[in-house]
């Protein structure tokens, strides 16, 4: 077990607050942590060993999303992980089995995630009122962000839409976390079929997916997006709004923490080192580091709508964001109360020691 040799007194009440050294870390010798985590350009250095969180003998083990918050969600398999945002801000108001660290692997605009049947007649926003829906899982964080987004800017009030869960291209698939919303129709599909081909179909008239339906890769004439262009209308919603919606956040297990509190420092550093070297190369010409022949004007416009850093860890620069989640999340009844950002996370992630 580890045991810390000195503490940062934070708040001057006597109580050590943030373990600043450790007997591993003094010694030289890591304590051992399997990190589940998809394969990101911004989490490569630590996938690749040229990032190391101090004090830790790092094993990173990629695999697809789903699979990871399935194994980490139910059966705890995991000393850390990528956790829904959702998923974890739920669990906070159950058993809490996790601690948040403010890093955000994963962030998406999710205008181009809705999918309607070319023959529904949902032609904008509002028409989806009084319409059947598929979403992979109710308390998905894309499909939540989804929502808010409708009803807040666009008209579509949660309840006035009811909505079918299941499997996008297999299925099966159930809610990892069990929910109960009051006022609102939530029904799973059969469990032999699929929301791709129930919108090919006509069976639903949209859906909200973050994942990209099979259907409509393939120009399946019966599906369609229903922002055709949806880089403008998430361009626009970020100059409305300031918002870049956070999909995912790093996770400990309680027990984990709770054992070794100063790993969500440790971890936080080294997140934060992995992507600063993935935003050096996005503008590099000499040789590119992804197979766009355009990247770096992309991350050139990028940068002049969203800033330097467009994609900042840390509590302050996504209070914001945070805040608006946590808001939809509570509107649509899927947290016990409001819950302020700073709540998400290992209090240790929240202050830095000044010399």
């Amino acid at each position: 077990m580890t045991l810390p040799l000195a503490y940062w007194d934070a708040d001057g009440d006597g109580a050590g607050d943030q373990a600043v050294a450790t007997a591993e870390q003094v010694s030289g010798v890591r304590r051992p942590l399997t990190l589940a985590c998809w394969d990101y350009d911004r989490t490569a250095a630590l996938a690749d060993g040229r990032v190391q969180p101090q004090g830790v003998e790092l094993r990173y083990l990629s695999m697809p999303v789903e699979e990871t918050f399935f194994r980490m969600a139910r059966f705890g398999e995991f000393d850390a992980a990528e956790l829904s945002l959702s998923s974890y801000v739920i669990g906070l108001s159950r058993t809490a089995p996790f601690v948040g660290v403010p890093v955000f692997p994963s962030r998406a605009f999710r205008h181009n995630g809705v999918y309607v049947y070319a023959g529904s007649g949902v032609n904008e926003p509002a028409d989806l009122r009084g319409r059947v829906v598929g979403v992979p899982e109710y308390q998905l964080t894309a499909v939540v962000w989804i929502r808010g987004m409708l009803a807040e800017l666009y008209g579509v009030p949660v309840e006035s839409v009811s909505y079918r869960t299941g499997g996008l291209e297999s299925p099966g698939r159930v809610e990892k976390l069990a929910v109960d919303v009051p006022g609102v129709e939530i029904e799973p599909i059969g469990h032999d079929r699929t929301l791709s081909e129930l919108l090919v179909a006509g069976e639903i008239d949209a859906l909200y997916t973050p994942r990209l339906p099979s259907a409509f890769a393939a120009g399946h004439p019966a599906v369609r997006r229903l922002w055709p262009d949806s880089p403008v209308a998430e361009r626009e919603y970020f100059q409305k709004t300031g918002v870049f919606p956070i999909m995912h956040l790093l996770a400990l297990r309680r027990d984990v923490y709770e054992q070794d509190r100063w790993l969500a420092r440790s971890l936080f550093d080294a997140f934060v080192e992995a992507k600063r070297l993935a935003e050096a190369r996005l503008g590099e010409t000499a040789a590119m580091a992804t197979m766009l022949p355009w990247g770096y004007e992309e991350a050139r416009r990028v940068r002049a709508l969203m800033g330097e850093d467009f994609w900042p860890y840390g509590l302050a620069p996504n209070e914001h964001v945070l805040r608006t989640f946590l808001r939809y999340l509570h509107e649509q009844h899927l947290s016990d109360r409001l819950y302020e950002p700073a709540e998400l996370f290992a209090k240790e992630t929240l202050e830095t020691a000044v010399v």
